[in-house]
């Protein structure tokens, strides 16, 4: 056999034989303790939400005069950091704790971005449409308008503390607003900071 053939059929062994040694877990993300990472990974995400609801539900914010609950519309959440962030991530989770708190329910038919659910607005172009059934359709003067917006941006800043060790921060600020006012009646910040080797990257 040629040194050319032995290569060809050593390199996709070695591989083989590499990955085997690393055999895939699974991850309870309820009770993780897996080495950090110098980036952000869902625990991050997990306890910056927890922390913005808390703080929410213990500032009295979303108790509204009279009872029921506010209608709340999404805003503009920015990513400032190094690192290509979907923020529904961090939001998603507030929905949900926000939702399942009793004290908020969510707009999908307008946000800062559009519409999340374009359906609401689709579904009335089929007015006068002689293919549905006019009594199913919906009718006019039927959506909610929002009551409170939530916006908000997640930071990063690097430090160098030496040759060998880096420190990074990340800050997540949020901002709840009442509509009708202009004024934000909420605001929270959840600073976590990571070191780490130089050598790790954080984006």
């Amino acid at each position: 056999m040629s040194l050319l053939n032995m290569k060809k059929l050593l390199i996709p062994a070695l591989v083989i034989g590499m990955s085997a040694c690393t055999p895939t877990e699974n991850i309870d993300i309820y009770n993780d303790h897996g080495d950090a990472v110098m980036g952000l990974d869902y625990r991050d995400f997990n306890k910056a939400s927890s922390e913005a609801v808390a703080s929410m539900l213990s500032s009295g914010a979303v108790n509204k005069p009279g009872g029921g609950r506010y209608v709340l519309a999404i805003s503009r959440i920015t990513n400032d950091t190094m690192q290509r962030i979907d923020t529904d991530q961090l939001i998603k989770k507030i929905r949900i704790d926000l939702l399942n708190s009793g004290k908020v329910i969510v707009t999908t038919a307008i946000s800062a971005d559009g519409a999340e659910d374009r359906m609401a607005m689709q579904a009335r172009q089929l007015r006068h449409s002689d293919e549905f059934k006019q009594s199913t359709v919906a009718g006019k003067g039927q959506m909610i308008a929002p009551e409170l917006s939530l916006s908000g941006k997640i930071l990063q800043r690097n430090i160098k503390i030496n040759r060998r060790k880096q420190q990074a921060e990340y800050y997540f600020q949020l901002s709840l607003t009442d509509i009708n006012t202009g004024l934000a009646i909420w605001e929270g910040e959840t600073v976590i900071g990571k070191r780490g080797s130089n050598d790790a990257v954080s984006w």
